[in-house]
């Protein structure tokens, strides 16, 4: 054991009481309000739909205890375990080039994370999501999913991470520099390639067929000063039976889409107030905010990555006697959550606060009063529950909680232009 031994286990320590202490305050707090509806949302949500919904929480909560656990023990087993150290001897032995050998390594830890990882999925999946009602995914789905997402990380993993690892080995010492104008780059790419090229490969696109809801949100476009690549439904109903709405992609890659089950669920003025709160993040330029954030963030770490991968003793003092850039990056993505997890306060409050700003622009395009019914019905849907824990909410949640929402937007009566 050496210093960063104990800084490891510290961190690891502190993170998983935080959040056991969190999780029973959460369960503590929803036991205690489970038998009654709050005032503002006793005239639309049923005191069982309340009931479902604190039990749904209470189920995904025990199970994110369980997995956070098992996590904990496999991280475990990859650094002073001597988990990574096995599997890069095992690739050693081929006696492949460095950054070949990094690449081989890298691409074969995700792969058998996402291996461990599948007894949760498969719980999560056809347990408790079919428990409550809301699993609509088949095996084969499932298992096509699965294997979709090991070819995109063989596609598009094998030559980011090559390139990451060349860049470290021949960039000198501001090698972390140059990646992260990589990484940024990627990230930007995969941004304006995702709606077009990699979503349609799990999901069903289809161009909104409702011409009186497509003349009407074309207005509100035009009224909000965004143009898209198309008003798409998607079938999300194909996986669950959860209902969203958002827009994604970069550029005149930017396309705007809701969940067939969304539509189901809410009336014409309602899915104009959805799709104006997701304008008001367009307007307020979140996700560009979003972006610098993530990219600052990102670079702090690569610059801290720079200077731990030169101290041996971080190789040594989390189970691997070999020191390599391979390794050394492998070692700051499996440790630096544990660092990030304590920042998580700071980052969904800004997102909280842009969830506000992005209600006010739907109130002040279209009636507050249709967004309300609208996040009403989908706390509903959802099984959401109303009466989360506050400390719990202030650090884990990116939204607020549909009490101070629903009034807020209460609040906020003024009518559109």
């Amino acid at each position: 054991m050496n210093l960063y031994t104990a800084i490891f286990l510290v961190m690891l320590l502190a993170t998983a009481l935080t959040q056991w202490w969190l999780a029973a305050r959460h369960m503590r707090y929803i036991r205690n309000h489970r038998g009654q509806v709050p005032a503002a949302f006793r005239d639309h949500i049923p005191l069982a739909s309340h009931r479902k919904a604190a039990d749904y929480t209470l189920a995904k909560t025990r199970l994110g205890l369980a997995e956070g656990a098992y996590g904990y023990l496999i991280l475990l087993a990859w650094t002073l375990g001597g988990g990574l150290a096995l599997l890069n001897g095992a690739w050693s032995q081929l006696e492949w080039s460095p950054l070949w050998t990094g690449v081989a390594v890298m691409l074969s830890l995700f792969m058998l994370s996402s291996l461990l990882d599948l007894p949760f999925s498969l719980y999560h999946t056809f347990g408790l999501e079919a428990r409550f009602g809301f699993n609509r995914t088949d095996l084969p789905t499932f298992i096509g999913d699965m294997l979709k997402n090991g070819l995109l990380l063989l596609l598009l993993g094998t030559p980011l991470i090559a390139v990451v690892l060349w860049l470290m080995q021949a960039s000198g010492s501001l090698w972390w520099l140059y990646v992260w104008i990589v990484w940024m780059g990627f990230t930007l790419l995969m941004l304006w390639a995702y709606p077009a090229f990699i979503a349609p490969l799990f999901n069903k696109f289809s161009p909104l067929e409702d011409n009186e809801l497509r003349q009407r949100i074309e207005s509100l476009l035009s009224r909000c000063g965004f143009t898209s690549n198309g008003i798409f439904v998607m079938d999300g109903s194909k996986r669950s039976g959860h209902g969203n709405a958002y827009f994604t992609g970069l550029g005149e890659n930017k396309r705007i889409v809701f969940f067939d089950t969304l539509l189901k669920s809410l009336d014409p003025d309602e899915v104009e107030a959805v799709l104006a709160h997701e304008l008001g993040h367009f307007k307020h330029k979140h996700v560009h905010k979003r972006l610098v954030s993530m990219a600052l963030l990102s670079l702090a770490g690569l610059a801290a990555l720079g200077w731990l991968i030169q101290q041996p003793a971080f190789f040594h003092g989390l189970g691997v006697n070999e020191p390599s850039l391979h390794m050394g990056l492998i070692l700051f993505l499996l440790v630096s959550p544990l660092f990030g997890f304590f920042l998580s306060p700071l980052m969904n409050a800004l997102s909280r606060k842009h969830e506000f700003e992005a209600d006010a622009y739907a109130a002040s395009q279209t009636r507050a009063g249709d967004l309300v019914q609208a996040l009403v019905k989908l706390y509903r849907e959802n099984a959401s529950t109303l009466t989360p824990d506050p400390l719990y909410s202030s650090f884990y949640d990116s939204h607020p909680p549909a009490p101070l929402r629903v009034a807020q937007l209460n609040a906020n009566t003024r009518q559109p232009a």
